[in-house]
């Protein structure tokens, strides 16, 4: 019998989802865990069903794109839950295709509030305070038990019934990679879907290239975190910039040029001076625009409530050029910089372990 089916679209899901699963198969060895996620949940000991990491989309065109593709695989998770009746589903982030999965478990009878024996849990709820706040309703309707990471996340959900606990942020209790050094290279964090590296790392790139000319000895480091974007930018490679994986990173970093996805909040938490880059389809980006309700793109700077790291979006002039000048503010006073961002760093850790009773691996025991 299956314990536990956890569904993880992304790497940042998987990553967490992992150590999720490392929790639970210590206290619980024999717990069948299987897995519709990546290469962590995988090393962690969950039965690796389909890896879904490496077909991560992100934006309005890029999902319409492979519509086909998650309509078929939504079908087939269904047919699988049928066939082998898991105690619970944890769904993790992923909110586009886990929702629709929460749907498609409901109106086949298989969830627990349309009368089946799967009870469904939401780990990381979908962003509801930045846009689509109405999702909150069939999240209330689909979804049996929701585990937020942010603390002020319960009161968007009051006015719906559904049982909401707040199992404190992932990245709090997992090492963090990366760490400062006022002597250390530039950490490059173009982002982990194939998609968003295109668009984002010549961006970075060019921002490097400016920021050599004025600094010849820099050097920069990529994690990358799959080998399709190791290949690529393998292709793309430029002077000074090395490609590594990220568990065998070992140096400290003066800075960071990077997206807005969740590693640039573990860059925050390790107080890391640096720069956010983004770029979009853009047809994504315009609709974004109208439709976001929050001022800032990277989460840190959203829980600060001011702009810590520069933003620098696409319809700026000369993105490349913008990016480089922030950076170069950076070098240029290493230690205004780091107190500055270590003043962040401290604030940050407040912000996101307050009022947790037990951690998500807790919360998640009880249902499977």
């Amino acid at each position: 019998m299956v314990d536990l089916l956890i569904i993880a679209g992304e790497h940042s899901g998987d990553n967490h989802a992992a150590h999720l699963v490392r929790q639970l198969k210590e206290r619980h060895p024999q717990m069948n865990i299987c897995a519709i996620g990546g290469p962590a949940l995988k090393a962690a000991g969950a039965q690796l069903l389909f890896d879904l990491t490496q077909h991560a989309v992100v934006g309005l065109v890029e999902a319409l794109k492979h519509y086909p593709f998650f309509k078929d695989l939504l079908d087939w998770i269904v047919q699988w839950v049928r066939i082998y009746n898991p105690k619970a589903v944890c769904l993790v982030d992923f909110p586009g295709f886990n929702l629709m999965l929460a749907q498609r478990l409901y109106r086949a009878g298989l969830s627990l509030k349309s009368g089946g024996t799967v009870c469904i849990c939401q780990y990381i709820a979908p962003q509801i305070w930045a846009w689509k706040a109405k999702r909150r309703f069939a999240i209330a309707k689909y979804v049996d038990h929701l585990g937020t990471i942010f603390p002020f996340e319960k009161a968007y959900f009051r006015d719906v019934n559904l049982d909401v606990q707040f199992v404190g942020h992932p990245l709090l209790e997992e090492k963090n990679p990366f760490r400062y050094d006022t002597h250390g290279p530039l950490l490059l964090l173009p982002g982990s879907r194939i998609s968003a590296v295109k668009r984002v790392y010549p961006i970075l790139a060019g921002a490097f290239r400016q920021l050599r000319a004025l600094h010849p000895d820099l050097i920069a480091i990529i994690p990358t975190p799959n080998e399709e974007i190791h290949d690529y930018l393998r292709k793309h490679a430029e002077e000074g910039i090395f490609l590594s994986k990220l568990s065998e990173i070992r140096n400290g970093f003066s800075g960071a040029l990077m997206s807005s996805g969740t590693a640039s909040l573990q860059v925050a938490l390790a107080g890391i001076p640096g720069v956010i880059a983004y770029r979009a389809n853009p047809i994504t980006f315009t609709v974004g625009k109208r439709l976001v309700k929050v001022p800032y793109l990277s989460i840190a700077n959203i829980l600060l409530n001011r702009p810590l790291y520069a933003e620098c979006l696409q319809d700026i002039s000369d993105q490349t050029s913008v990016v480089a000048l922030q950076a170069e503010a950076i070098l240029s006073s290493p230690e205004l910089s780091r107190q500055k961002f270590l003043e962040g760093s401290q604030e940050l850790y407040h912000l996101l372990s307050a009022q947790q009773v037990f951690t998500a691996a807790d919360w998640l025991e009880q249902y499977c």
